[in-house]
């Protein structure tokens, strides 16, 4: 069965919660298999994918994304349970939110548009996403940089006290249904702020309409559920199929480039080339003076990365 045969997309109302930020690019909003994708494509040029991190939307490419545009044709949208898309209940499985059906809504929203080929820049949990999506999809995805993260199978396998502290989300985010569920919807914006003020540059690293939307989306209904979920599917489901690929001694076959923040948690807790040499053939790492949201915190010095590593 060809993937195209198990896509439905349906053209659904333009969302009516525009990010100002990125008002110069086109509002879209198409549907796979019922889960709602709301994002925004703009610009001209090769096509390049933006999957953003937790716990933000897509509005957090607002720095640099009117520079790509002049380069690339964009396409940028909400993950499932982020921001303006839809959120699916969960199971026990967390299947609705392993990151290879999250790579599925990527692949259809691209075809959506017409392009079946293309590159991908990917932050936090979208980099995640971007693994996955450049493994199960090798034909689509011809170049991959990814923003702060080591492998996902590698960062649990090698999680230290001080990974740990840092990462304390990670932990808190699998535990059962409805425990961290009820504790985030008590106060979600004062979740929001814990898990992104407490790192480099604190709250101030963002623009106040970046953050502003990023308060307003956790607040949905269901945004609680479903942010667990996708972390429970990373520590259960998404570990499977990376341990398959080990087992199997797959590797990504496409030019990976990884940035790291050198005052972010991943940098001092993991090597990140090194772990990534054993998922890919083909890769470079570099570090970046500025912590981990390096799209908020050092756009320019993205932007030269991008210029240089991209075909445009």
């Amino acid at each position: 069965m060809s993937l195209a045969s198990v896509l439905r997309i349906d053209s659904l109302p333009v969302n009516t919660h525009n990010c100002l930020m990125l008002d110069d690019f086109t509002v879209f909003d198409i549907e796979r298999e019922g889960v709602p994708l709301h994002g925004r494509i703009g610009g001209q040029g090769t096509p390049l994918l933006l999957l953003h991190g937790h716990p933000q939307t897509h509005a957090m490419w607002h720095r640099v994304a009117p520079a790509l545009a002049a380069r690339f044709t964009l396409v940028m949208f909400d993950l499932r349970g982020y921001g303006d898309s839809g959120r699916p209940a969960g199971d026990t499985t967390h299947a609705a939110y392993s990151k290879r059906e999250m790579a599925l809504d990527a692949v259809a929203v691209m075809q959506h548009h017409g392009l079946s080929q293309f590159q991908v820049l990917a932050h936090d949990r979208g980099a995640r996403v971007a693994h996955r999506l450049a493994a199960d999809h090798p034909h689509a995805v011809e170049r991959l940089m990814l923003l702060d993260i080591a492998p996902t199978l590698a960062m649990y396998d090698n999680t230290s006290d001080a990974f740990a502290r840092a990462y304390w989300h990670w932990f808190f985010l699998i535990q059962p249904p409805p425990l961290p569920e009820a504790l985030i919807e008590s106060d979600p914006v004062r979740y929001l702020h814990s898990v992104m003020g407490h790192r480099h540059a604190g709250l101030a690293a963002f623009a106040p309409q970046a953050l502003a939307e990023y308060e307003r989306c956790v607040q949905i209904a269901g945004t609680a559920h479903s942010i667990c979920e996708d972390y429970r599917a990373s520590a259960t489901l998404d570990l499977a199929h990376d341990r398959a690929d080990v087992l199997a001694n797959r590797k990504l076959a496409q030019p990976l480039l990884v940035l790291c923040g050198e005052h972010g948690a991943v940098s001092r807790c993991f090597d990140v080339a090194a772990l990534w040499r054993e998922r890919a053939r083909e890769v470079s790492c570099r570090s970046l003076s500025c912590g981990h949201y390096i799209a908020e915190e050092a756009p320019q010095m993205l932007l030269d990365e991008v210029f240089q590593f991209f075909r445009s």
